[in-house]
């Protein structure tokens, strides 16, 4: 018999101890998109975010208001997976160019090898692994330290993040207690955790979560070592007292995770190095538009617009946010807490 007569081996599907899988990457087939197309279709019909994917947020009003033009020079401040850079980036061409920056070394290699199979000029999209407060330094080494014409911000977490257990930043699926955006760097949020004080963690679980337990939880949560997300989820759950409800009850472990989430990657600090130099990161008549989630975020962008307005840096910004409609919603419930602002430069 020759080699090519020789028949394919049978492969047997995955056998797993229990009826069905408990790992991640076994059990979520929308992780292999190009596998399973027809799962991916089910999951979003159902008003789902497929797992290890990114639905972008109000991406029609983002064009609208940035409305990006051929030859112009536009930055995705957070590329994450790339939903909102996509339209960017097809929107420039020709001669336009996207700068994309983010700082999560794992999902920014995957997000560009999507980019760049779309077909677009390799001059086209730039992609540089850093924090957005770092943009000054990205425009000067391409030359734009004059500015650029269109900007975007995303605030959120990327679905990828929350969705993969290992990464540690969700309570949903069990995972070492991590939550750094950029795994290389920083203090995982078990070592902050252990180190903090209950003076200082009541401190985080207000302000970054508006948390009304905080003293509560911190004194019961300040110096503990929780290796999993599932052992600190559940040591919340046991503080609270026995008249709060359920739901009350999950609300807080997820107000707990936020805080934490926050301090761990210092994201109210380096939003507000990025907004102290986003006015001279714009061109004359440059759009910018950002996305928060949570009212500290919002509360900033809100200062420095209304402040940039009004020392005549701005021409015009939105008075009331801009939130997802119903029907966006009801499609990707992920959508829910976003608020947009945008404004444009005198």
């Amino acid at each position: 018999m020759s080699d090519a007569e020789v028949p394919t081996p049978h492969r047997r599907r995955p056998r797993y101890s229990g009826k069905n899988p408990v790992r991640f990457e076994d059990k979520y087939k929308e992780l292999n998109p190009e596998l399973h197309a027809e799962t991916i279709a089910k999951v979003r019909a159902s008003g789902k975010t497929p797992a290890g994917q990114h639905v972008p947020i109000l991406l029609k009003e983002i064009m609208e208001i940035l409305d990006p033009q051929p030859g112009e020079r536009a930055v995705d401040c957070t590329l994450g997976y790339g939903g909102h850079a996509s339209a960017l980036l097809k929107a420039v061409q020709p001669g336009g160019t996207l700068l994309a920056l983010d700082q999560d070394p794992i999902e920014i290699v995957r997000t560009e090898a999507r980019l760049r199979a779309s077909g677009c000029e390799d001059s086209a999209l730039v992609v540089k692994r850093m924090n957005f407060a770092g943009l000054p330094r990205a425009l000067a080494e391409l030359d734009w330290s004059d500015g650029v014409d269109v900007l975007l911000a995303d605030l959120g977490c990327s679905s990828m993040q929350f969705d993969n257990p290992a990464r540690g930043f969700s309570f949903k699926h069990n995972g070492p207690l991590d939550m750094r955006m950029n795994p290389q760097r920083g203090l995982a949020a078990r070592d902050l955790l252990q180190k903090l004080s209950a003076a200082k963690l009541k401190v985080i679980l207000e302000e970054n979560a508006d948390e009304r337990h905080a003293a509560m939880l911190a004194d019961a949560l300040a110096g503990t070592d929780h290796a999993t997300t599932r052992s600190l989820a559940e040591a919340v759950r046991r503080v609270l007292p026995h008249r709060v409800d359920e739901e009350e009850r999950e609300t807080t472990v997820r107000r707990v995770f936020q805080a934490l989430r926050i301090a761990v990657n210092e994201e109210f600090t380096a939003l507000d190095t990025f907004l102290h130099q986003l006015t001279n990161s714009l061109r004359s008549g440059g759009r910018v538009a950002i996305l928060t989630f949570h009212s500290g975020e919002d509360r900033r962008v809100k200062h420095l617009f209304r402040d940039a307005l009004r020392g005549g840096i701005f021409r015009e910004a939105n008075d009331e946010v801009i939130r997802p409609s119903s029907q966006e919603m009801r499609d990707n419930p992920r959508a829910a807490p976003a608020k947009l602002r945008w404004a444009i430069k005198a």
